[in-house]
């Protein structure tokens, strides 16, 4: 690795969430062993002792050491709705500008977009956050659906665990995948998950037994390796396919064949990672058809092709 980013400053300031920023400690601050060469230098930067969380977090120096480092990370803010704090805005901006790296944990992206170092870039947040972040800084080209955006010298990332998926991504361009694959397996996380995948794949399940599409839909659960239309399941339901639409809409807020969809590229994903059945086999008993089929909707909603998927699993 360069000699650049070597020196990590994780950014501390009141009112930050304590997950990622000890997930960017934990990452950047211990070497594995046998490691080929050094490691990350961390310091925690903040201009007086701070509450994250509920714990009380005595920096190592102050926020001017930013502009020194060679990778800043911003973890996560608990209240997106106030301004991030001026002084941690400006010094992040001081920072990009020395030629530091700039990393946003979750919603540490709203610091990055009030620097300005999202303008005309394409990020991320938590996703319950992303309408958030477009509304307020409307030259952030904002992504909904992906764990993270490299943008070179800016990452960004989505909430808790693409937390992590952005850290290894780093590891990995610093110290390459046999390094990140051993921190990760001392974390016991998947060494590898692609930034473009989905933050999550919609599931519309209801949450309580007793309404009008219960039996249903565990019927249908049972079946999804068959060809099921929505004629299937109104004759079932002992509806009129009119009526079953409104009721799908009414409990799980989509259509049958969207909600079918995505049971079926649920139990797609589940063999994948749990069993070495060919793609084609897969394919067939989530009810899929083809494994033509089954990697256009895997792509398109995942955001990776099935193989890459599995080995995620497979490391």
């Amino acid at each position: 690795m360069s000699s650049a980013p070597r020196s990590v400053a994780v950014a501390a300031t009141d009112g930050m969430l304590h997950f990622e920023l000890g997930l960017a400690c934990e990452v950047f601050g211990s070497a594995p062993d046998a490691l080929p060469g050094p490691w990350y230098d961390v310091s925690v930067c903040g201009t007086r002792a701070v509450r994250v969380g509920r714990f009380l977090l005595e920096p190592d120096c102050g926020l001017d050491r930013l502009a020194q480092a060679g990778t800043v990370i911003v973890p996560a803010l608990a209240d997106v709705a106030v301004d991030p704090p001026a002084d941690l805005v400006e010094a992040v901006r001081a920072a990009h500008e020395a030629g530091a790296r700039v990393v946003s944990l979750c919603t540490g992206a709203f610091v990055l977009a009030a620097a300005g170092l999202l303008d005309g870039l394409r990020a991320t947040t938590h996703w319950a956050h992303t309408e958030e972040l477009a509304a307020r800084y409307p030259r952030v080209r904002v992504d909904p659906d992906v764990l993270y955006v490299d943008n070179g010298d800016v990452f960004t990332s989505a909430g808790k665990a693409a937390a992590m998926d952005l850290c290894l991504h780093l590891v990995r361009r610093d110290h390459g995948s046999a390094v990140a694959n051993v921190v990760a397996r001392r974390l016991v996380v998947p060494p590898h998950r692609a930034g473009g995948q989905a933050q999550f794949v919609t599931t519309p399940v209801p949450a309580q037994d007793g309404h009008p599409l219960a039996e249903l839909l565990t019927w249908v659960m049972r079946r999804l390796d068959r060809p099921l239309t929505v004629e299937d399941l109104a004759r079932q339901a002992n509806m009129s396919s009119r009526h079953l639409t409104r009721h799908f809409r009414s409990v799980t807020g989509t259509t049958p064949l969207r909600w079918l969809l995505t049971q079926r590229l649920r139990r797609a994903q589940e063999l994948l990672e749990t069993t070495d059945d060919s793609v084609d086999t897969i394919a067939s008993a989530a009810g899929m058809g083809t494994a033509t089929t089954l990697r256009r909707h895997f792509q398109r909603t995942v955001g990776v092709p099935p193989d890459t998927y599995r080995r995620t699993f497979r490391a």
